[in-house]
């Protein structure tokens, strides 16, 4: 297991000496991502220009990208493809589950939730303007909450500030036993931990493509249809590469086959090239053994940051098959805490209103990072190096 992990880890550049616990946010640069898009710029589009939609097959980019991740969400082939932002893709899931809830009106999901779901449901809310809500309850009120008045379970499977890992299997059970349709946002799930959206019976989700994927700043996200509800719906953004024919260029449209439709625009065909050379650092590697590993160097982190720093308060679930893969601890001057760590190549991230967060990507983060790690956030917390003017005024981005 040690060669597996050593082979993925000189996959990345990561700057000498930097502890790099934020994965869970931006994955870092894969080197085959480097060369590919230097690649793809030079051989595809400076040499073949417009021809290499044909050529280089461009157009199907999405398609082949959404069965790389499709193999890794527990999803056939056909079912997933990659585009747009995770935000655009819940706008289309959600719209297209409640065209087939009938006159249910409520929109259930939680507290935990990350915040941009709950505005699109929002949005969607006033834009179809039929009388839905958005009904919010605390995390562990979820299951008791399922009952025949809901349209939609909308949630995330990873709560993105603590960690906490709600039981897709069970929930969705009990969902589809009310006849409600489901909803997964797997940005904290896939890449980090085993899903299997076939077997839970999940009948949508969606995910972004930059964090346990490696795909890069902006990267494009994904969405998956049940392969029995694919030509059941119609969506809501039909963009001319969801047609059924886009270069017939109909003036009416007609959605493509299967998950085709849930295509809008035109792909960014660099950002997908990064990403799909991210992707092939999965090649060869079993998720359940990176799930085994990431528990290990999360409690090992937990052990180690509760003996150095009494102080702090542990925010994430303590048991390893109840978070995702990451740790958050509670600090007063959480933000502050945490641009001391990044000022001594340790770096995570703030989450208001006072979590300090830290990713762990066994592909590329091993013990000894865990132990160092926490022996910086002991000298940060004891020495106050986070009392300063510059760490204490905080920047656009936390």
């Amino acid at each position: 297991m040690t060669d597996l992990f050593e082979r993925t880890k000189a996959l990345f550049e990561i700057p000498e000496g930097v502890i790099y616990l934020d994965g869970n946010s931006l994955g870092p640069l894969a080197r085959a991502a480097k060369e590919r898009l230097a690649r793809e710029v030079a051989e595809n589009w400076g040499g073949q220009l417009i021809r290499a939609w044909n050529t280089a097959g461009w157009i199907d980019l999405p398609a082949r990208i959404g069965n790389r991740i499709g193999a890794l969400i527990g999803a056939p082939e056909g079912s997933v493809i990659a585009a747009d932002s995770t935000s655009v893709n819940l706008f289309k899931a959600l719209t297209a589950a409640l065209s087939l809830t009938g006159e249910r009106k409520v929109i259930l999901s939680d507290s935990g939730n990350f915040p941009s779901d709950l505005y699109i449901a929002e949005g969607v809310i006033r834009t179809l303007d039929k009388g839905h809500r958005l009904k919010i309850v605390a995390p562990e009120e979820v299951e008791a909450a399922i009952d025949e008045t809901v349209a939609v379970l909308m949630l995330t499977e990873v709560d993105y500030a603590t960690g906490r890992l709600h039981d897709m299997k069970a929930l969705t059970a009990k969902a589809k036993a009310a006849g409600v349709v489901t909803i997964w946002d797997l940005a904290h799930s896939a890449g980090a931990l085993p899903v299997d959206l076939s077997g839970a019976g999940a009948d949508f989700a969606i995910g972004c493509g930059y964090k346990y994927l490696n795909g890069g700043p902006g990267a494009p996200a994904f969405i998956y249809v049940r392969p029995e509800l694919q030509d059941k719906i119609r969506p809501s953004l039909s963009g001319w590469l969801g047609h059924e024919a886009p270069f017939l260029f109909d003036l009416d449209y007609r959605p493509g086959p299967s998950i085709d439709r849930m295509r809008a625009g035109t792909p960014p065909i660099l950002s997908m090239t990064a990403l799909d050379a991210g992707l092939s650092a999965w090649d060869g590697v079993d998720i359940h053994a990176v799930r085994e590993r990431s528990i290990a160097l999360c409690d090992l982190f937990i052990k180690e940051v509760e003996a150095r720093c009494p102080d702090l308060v542990l925010a994430s679930p303590r048991d390893g098959s109840r978070r995702g893969s990451q740790v958050s601890f509670r600090h007063p001057q959480g933000y502050a805490v945490m641009q001391a760590l990044i000022a001594n190549n340790v770096i995570g991230d703030f989450r208001a209103p006072d979590i300090i967060r830290f990713g762990f990507t066994p592909l590329y983060i091993g013990f000894e990072e865990t132990v160092a790690a926490a022996e910086v956030l002991e000298k940060v917390i004891k020495e106050k190096l986070w009392d300063c003017p510059e760490f204490l005024k905080k920047s656009k981005v936390t």
